[in-house]
């Protein structure tokens, strides 16, 4: 068995991010150095596929009544469907399967083999089918077991009050609940054939249970420091996805692993080794919104793992019966995945009484025989990209009540806004790719992030940075003398007024005084060129100095640097990202996309008169020796006060585009349609002439 001290040392990444080989103590390799699960390589992997929840109570007598094998795989097969997670154990903790280990755990009312009935009759349509298992969520065990539960610091059960619905009580696998589930997956084995394995919620949980706090105080940890809690409880699901990932490859070496926690980001590079691929859940409905996949999107596709996106066919979110989400919103989920250069997942629930919903699977036909004709141009694609967005991950863990930090919000907003080519990296990235790197308002440079964005810049890299980006871990002075200013603190005024030219960075904006609520930082040049200035209020709004409704007017009076450049360097002062993400200033957004303009003179991709509504990614086939551009234009409305949805489609006539480059051929895809285009400058400029929500432009 991996112990946790060689996990520790031995799950290494290198600088580039390539997965480094582990071993067991033994010395037998766990995975392989270029695929990091040792499965098959990206064939399997499949670009149409449903996860299929099945959490279903006890006190529901009809389970499975209804279930037709040859009814339900052909339903799947007809909608174009070649991969469905099916599951063996649910939320609600019961077995969906003959099982000889836990018949206490088969489902009471259950008078099937169903997920055997299943795996079976979707293996003679080549539909694959992973197997779904709960891990940190189980009504049964806790019910049974409430020994296993996580305690709080407050001594609580953690999770669901015990008159509350739900089974969101959080199982600790740092008891002996963690020897249960090894040996339900040896049972899962022996019952069903097995192409994979779905385990979710597999999270960091803050415990304070008797067993935890005499581990912790006998490695020297304090429990009673909640630092020291997650920083143990760390080590503890290293320690047990190491060792579960090592049991599942001693049954089956090709079977797909993933552990879902709801969420991708750096925090997974050194569990990278234990899964096969990744599936980044995400559905924008159910409180992801549409600007996490991107997120995690972007990110992802730097690990050299592949991934899939994963979102719902649900109006809300999971569990929601009998709901449907508009084609629209599920077309543009879907083209989004393929254009982040991941493949396809959507999640469904199946009826308690085991009948497919011919509805559901026609909404999902609808877009999955699209995504099946735009397969060709999506297989081994890789992004073509200019600027690396440094996550705010790297700095600080995700705060999973937002998901989507204001100052990355705005980030990929603007600059989706702007059709710039950009990845999420993080300090294990390597970063020499990147014709600019973009720190967003956060970005504290530790002394490995200096030492690296030092030797990025001596490298002839760009860099553009915003308010605390740039400063050192206490915020106390700017870690480099690369932005070319010094700190004096935060400005004395707030809110501030950025003065604007109407040229240069502020250039396509009105010559006047253009408001930034949020507050700047106040810097001195001390070797930078100033590009543009501050103009502060009268005064600060107090109850003793205010003025009119909202804000104090400009002054007139110049006060300090707003946006500054040093040579390769420009800094902004004021949270220009944050506050894009807050109200979406277009002035802000223009002042950002200048300074990049200045930075990065030829974009890979321009749309000159196209709407900020319109994406566009790039992306390389190197086998096929071509370019592959994603336009999309879908446009999400707050129809309603809980979220985003997309109905309409609207269409786009004589889309001008420029792509770097030259090409020998332009033309749609799927259609083959050739595209006329003249080579100037360097760069390719052609017309779509229409573009109804979502098309593939081929340069070969």
């Amino acid at each position: 068995m991996l112990t946790r001290r060689d996990f520790l040392q031995r799950s290494s990444l290198s600088a580039a991010g390539a997965l480094v080989a582990w071993e067991t103590t033994s010395g037998t390799p766990l995975q392989l150095p270029t695929q990091p699960s040792g499965v098959q390589p990206p064939a399997g992997l499949r670009f149409r596929q449903v996860h299929l929840d099945y959490h279903t109570s006890e006190l529901i007598t009809d389970v499975g009544a209804q279930f037709d094998p040859d009814e339900f795989a052909d339903t799947l097969a007809k909608a174009r469907v070649n991969s469905v997670t099916c599951f063996g154990r649910c939320h609600h903790g019961y077995i969906y399967h003959d099982t000889k280990r836990f018949p206490e755990r088969h489902h009471p009312h259950l008078k099937r083999n169903l997920l055997k009935e299943q795996i079976e009759a979707c293996h003679k349509r080549n539909i694959r089918v992973p197997v779904y298992l709960t891990v940190q969520w189980d009504h049964f065990t806790a019910r049974e077991h409430p020994e296993w539960i996580v305690i709080d610091e407050h001594g609580k059960a953690s999770g669901t009050e015990p008159f509350d619905a739900g089974f969101y009580r959080n199982l600790d696998v740092n008891t002996p609940y963690g020897d249960f589930l090894k040996e339900y997956v040896a049972d899962l084995f022996e019952a069903v054939p097995i192409d994979g394995l779905f385990f979710d919620i597999v999270k960091v949980l803050d415990s304070s249970n008797p067993h935890t706090i005499r581990q912790m105080t006998a490695k020297g940890m304090n429990p009673a420091l909640k630092s020291d809690r997650i920083l143990f409880y760390n080590e503890v699901m290293a320690n047990w996805r190491a060792d579960m990932s090592a049991f599942v490859r001693s049954k089956d070496r090709n079977a797909t692993i993933f552990y879902n926690s709801g969420h991708v980001g750096p925090y997974i590079r050194r569990h990278l080794p234990t899964y096969s691929h990744l599936e980044l859940e995400s559905l924008p409905s159910g409180g992801w919104g549409y600007l996490h996949f991107p997120l995690t999107g972007r990110y992802a596709r730097t690990l050299g793992i592949d991934f899939l996106g994963m979102t719902g066919k649900f109006h809300t979110s999971w569990g929601d019966f009998s709901s449907l989400k508009n084609k629209a919103a599920l077309e543009f989920e879907c083209f989004s995945m393929l254009a982040l250069n991941g493949k396809c997942s959507i999640g469904d629930q199946l009826a308690p009484n085991g009948k497919i919903d011919p509805a559901t699977y026609d909404l999902i036909g609808s877009v999955y025989s699209q995504v099946e004709q735009k397969e060709p141009y999506c297989v081994d694609a890789r992004p073509l990209v200019d600027i690396g967005v440094v996550t705010m991950e790297e700095i600080q863990p995700l705060d999973v009540t937002t998901r989507v930090p204001d100052p990355m919000m705005g980030a990929i907003r603007m600059l989706q806004e702007g059709k710039h080519q950009f990845d999420v990296i993080d300090g294990l990235t390597d970063w020499s790719g990147y014709r600019v790197l973009i720190l967003p308002d956060q970005i504290l440079l530790t002394d490995a992030l200096k030492t690296k964005l030092d030797a990025y810049l001596a490298g002839g890299g760009a860099v553009l940075a915003s308010h605390n980006s740039g400063l050192t871990p206490d915020k106390r002075a700017f870690a480099t003398n690369a932005f070319g200013v010094s700190l004096v603190g935060e400005a004395p005024y707030s809110p501030d007024f950025i003065v604007s030219t109407g040229e240069g960075v502020s250039a396509g904006l009105p010559a006047t005084e253009l408001v930034v609520y949020q507050k700047a930082n106040e810097v001195r040049v001390t070797g930078a060129t100033v590009l543009a200035m501050t103009n502060v209020p009268y005064f600060n709004r107090t109850y003793q100095h205010f003025v009119s409704h909202r804000h104090t007017p400009s002054s007139g009076k110049p006060g300090y640097p707003a946006i500054v450049q040093n040579g390769k360097v420009i800094y902004m002062a004021h949270p220009l990202f944050s506050q894009y993400a807050q109200n979406a200033p277009r002035w802000c957004r223009q002042l950002v996309l200048n300074a990049l303009q200045r930075l990065l003179p030829d974009p890979l991709v321009r749309t000159p008169e196209a709407p900020t509504s319109l994406l566009a990614t790039l992306n390389s086939q190197a086998t096929e020796n071509r370019r592959i551009l994603h336009l999309l234009h879908y446009v999400p409305e707050r129809r309603g006060r809980d979220f985003d949805v997309i109905e309409d489609v609207i269409p786009l006539y004589n889309v001008a585009v420029s792509v770097k480059g030259s090409a020998k051929r332009v033309s749609l895809a799927p259609s083959g349609t050739a595209l006329k285009f003249t080579q100037r400058n360097g760069r390719v400029e052609f017309v779509v002439p229409a573009l109804r929500g979502h098309q593939l432009v081929v340069l070969t």
